[in-house]
């Protein structure tokens, strides 16, 4: 028997899900239903990205990730870049509300907050946001106790992401972390002999054509009519670019000082066949990471336009707290602070064996 387009979308059950707390829309204004409406439609974006993140994980959680995966897990990554992007423009459709508009029916939300949207959790959790990057909400009790019903009564939000919190897998950055630190750096894996030397090789040759590099620039772009104290002014901020770059290059942690520098290995000599697919992928975790940034900011900035700078629902700080979250909420930060210290192409060290990251012949 064959079905049809509404039953396979459950277009029905779909449409009977915009009567709010009155369980009824046409009890409803129009303004009120279109809220309604974007909120559950993010909710299904959300859903999306979730399986997208559990998969991705996967990926790089496996004790090794074949080089033909590389194409599957830019692609993932795509696709929740470009959820966010089409999520961040449906703000524009709660922006059709008046600020009179929302306030007629702001008060059926107190004190509920966009915050306890659990799958939105999930999604942090399954990134990798550290608890220490959260931003208050300024209540008592934490972020989890702020999903928890107001009355107390059991809820699915909270329940929903305590089984995320416990799952015991490793979160999406954590897994690329590991994928990072397995990666050749010179034809040298962390297991094989010598590997602390030739990484400490790299990283010594990086950082002296970083050096070279920004003492290069500093000559060309160091203006003579500036004044004695000008001109010091410019060497300081490109002697702390350098004193920048040795210093994230050298963490006290062993590990991550492999890891940055496999990140800025696979982004240097991204040309080589066996880079190209995981520089691929570093360049998507940016470029996705960035999507939900610019959705948390948009988000902000439509609460401002209706509402200013108005308490949240929930009892936040309402604006600034949405801002703080765009600014606070980075994942992958060694992703993003790598862009400051990556090199033009003719001032890399040369790779004595480039053929190592060469495809084998079939």
């Amino acid at each position: 028997m064959g079905t049809s387009y509404w039953d396979y979308i459950r277009v029905e059950d779909l449409l009977g899900l915009q009567g709010g707390l009155d369980d009824d829309d046409t009890e409803l204004t129009n303004h009120e239903v279109t809220f309604i409406t974007v909120h559950q439609v993010f909710e299904l974006w959300f859903r999306l990205v979730i399986r997208e993140l559990e998969s991705l994980r996967g990926v790089f959680a496996a004790p090794r990730v074949p080089e033909q995966e590389m194409a599957a897990a830019a692609r993932g990554l795509d696709r929740i870049q470009r959820i966010f992007t089409v999520a961040s423009d449906h703000w524009q459709v709660v922006e059709s509300l008046g600020t009179r508009d929302y306030l007629d029916f702001r008060d059926k939300l107190f004190p509920a907050s966009g915050f306890q949207s659990a799958q939105m959790r999930e999604i942090e959790i399954l990134l990798g946001l550290e608890d220490d990057d959260r931003v208050g909400l300024g209540g008592q009790g934490g972020w989890l106790a702020a999903l928890e019903s107001d009355d107390g009564s059991p809820s699915p939000a909270p329940e929903r992401v305590r089984r995320r919190l416990a799952d015991g897998l490793p979160s999406l950055r954590e897994a690329v972390d590991a994928w990072l630190y397995r990666t050749p750096i010179r034809g040298s894996g962390p297991a094989g002999p010598g590997d602390d030397a030739v990484v400490d090789g790299f990283i010594r040759d990086y950082l002296d054509r970083v050096r070279g590099m920004v003492e290069e620039t500093l000559e060309e772009r160091l203006d003579v009519r500036l004044d004695e104290r000008a001109q010091e002014g410019v060497r300081a901020r490109y002697a702390k670019e350098i004193a920048d770059a040795e210093a994230w290059l050298n963490p006290e942690d062993a590990r991550r000082r492999r890891i940055r520098a496999a990140i800025l290995f696979i982004e240097s000599y991204r040309a080589l066949p066996l880079l190209s697919g995981p520089r691929e992928v570093l360049d998507r975790l940016v470029e996705t990471e960035q999507g939900i940034l610019i959705f948390r900011q948009r988000h902000a900035r439509m609460v401002e336009r209706i509402i200013g700078r108005r308490v949240g629902t929930g009892g936040s700080s309402g604006v600034d707290y949405l801002d703080a979250t765009a600014v606070a909420y980075r994942v992958f930060k060694d992703l993003w602070s790598a862009r400051t210290f990556l090199l033009r192409k003719n001032a890399l060290p040369p790779l004595e064996d480039p053929s190592f990251y060469e495809f084998p012949e079939r």
